[in-house]
């Protein structure tokens, strides 16, 4: 692989400190194109910080939002290989060189609490701190998402969080895609684990086997993609009545006994009803295929989701919030599951894995609707998912001050 300096103003060939040439790759089309970044965690090993940073700051810059998940790291929308070298060298020099000496051995400290906490370059070289700018939008990550070493590793350092119910969300995504959550309570009791690609099988044989296919789909986001575009073309509007012999009753009734089934199975049930590529089987998946533990299981089905969501259509995206929202409101336990944030972290999961987008969800929490459930249990689930669409916001507002400077 092509490696360049670190500092590309260098033109010494004999500057000891390299990186891979940084590489892009367009994916999709229309509102569905992005830039995907293959060798982002090679690029992230050769600075010393973790993949999320550098992804994250060009969305930051481009006003895109990113996704990390399955070891992809993706900017929104087409972005040419060279522009984004070009942030690639202000990120550079504005979280990794030294100020001082301009050398690239620093490592990221965070100092101070609540409103004074700081980040801090400790260079290696010279042994100088010196100070981040506070003002741009990725300190608010790093602060939700600080490094931590893990020299057993290559690529990002892992990273911890916590999530305080009711208050603002920090999550954390480690070296495998995944995100975990704590609660942030005063006795320290950890919430429910939403990895994301916790308990997924890396072998896809079965599931590709009941869509027809030959090569691997779970845990191949490319693929899933692929199919799920296959499965929208398939889909048409349906207004189905819901009542006892309709097909989404079959499959509720079917999931509601086979909790466990894999999604090999899943699928399979899916074509045997003959129901592929509709929005309201989402619906079904939401309300009967997870239990009160959907916090602990969601990572679980994040490549079924993607087969049946990625291709990013918006009823199928309200279809399976809907099923949430019926599985969290009608559930004997509703009032626990609710005042525990299971909602925002059922989001933040699903918001993770590119299954649900931004703008959806945001609709989804500021509309209450009595479609699903009556407006009271609406109006507690969209309450549940405060800390969410805080963090949402607290992003949102990051960006537009930085772009009123």
């Amino acid at each position: 692989m092509a490696t360049v300096n670190i500092r590309r103003n260098v033109d010494d060939k004999f500057y000891r400190y390299k990186m891979p040439s940084l590489l892009t790759k367009v994916e999709g089309r229309g509102n569905g194109i992005k830039t995907v970044i293959p060798n982002m965690e090679d690029v992230a090993h050769a600075l010393a910080r973790p993949p999320t940073y550098p992804t994250k700051f060009f969305g930051c810059e481009l006003g895109a939002q990113t996704t990390f998940a399955n070891d992809r790291y993706i900017v929104n929308g087409s972005h040419t290989a060279e522009r984004l070298r070009e942030l690639l060298d202000t990120f550079i020099e504005k979280f990794v060189l030294c100020p001082s000496c301009k050398n690239p051995e620093t490592e990221l400290i965070i100092t101070g609490k609540g409103n004074s906490e700081a980040i801090h370059r400790d260079c290696k070289a010279c042994g100088r701190q010196n100070d981040i700018d506070m003002r741009h939008k990725l300190t608010t990550f790093i602060l939700r998402n600080p490094p931590k070493k893990d020299k057993g590793k290559k690529g990002g350092k892992q990273m911890t969080a916590t999530a305080n119910v009711g208050g603002p969300m920090v999550f954390e995504k480690g070296t495998n895609g995944n995100v975990n959550a704590e609660d942030g309570s005063d006795d320290g009791a950890q919430s429910p684990d939403i990895g994301l690609a916790a308990a997924v099988p890396t072998s896809g044989t079965d599931i590709d086997d009941a869509l027809g296919r030959s090569d691997p789909i779970l845990g191949n986001p490319d693929a899933a993609e692929e199919v799920s575009k296959k499965l929208e073309a398939l889909n048409v509007d349906e207004d189905d009545e819901e009542d006892a012999n309709s097909p989404y009753t079959a499959l509720g009734s079917w999931l509601k006994e086979n909790k466990t089934a894999d999604d090999a199975a899943v699928i399979s049930k899916i074509k045997e009803l003959e129901i592929v590529g509709k929005h309201k089987v989402l619906l079904e998946i939401g309300q009967h295929l997870f239990t009160d533990e959907i916090a602990k299981e969601i990572g679980k089905r994040v490549s079924l989701l993607q087969v049946l969501v990625q291709a990013n259509s918006e009823k199928h995206q309200k279809s399976l919030l809907g099923g949430i929202e019926r599985l969290l409101a009608l559930s004997p336990q509703s009032e626990q599951l609710l005042a525990a944030g299971t909602t925002s972290k059922v989001l933040m999961a699903l918001y993770q894995a590119d299954i649900l987008e931004e703008e959806v969800v945001r609709q989804w929490g500021t509309h209450v609707s009595k479609k699903y459930v009556d407006k009271d249990k609406s109006k507690k689930v969209r309450k549940s998912a405060d800390a969410f669409l805080k963090w949402l916001d607290e992003a949102e507002e990051s960006s537009e001050e930085e772009d009123d400077e």
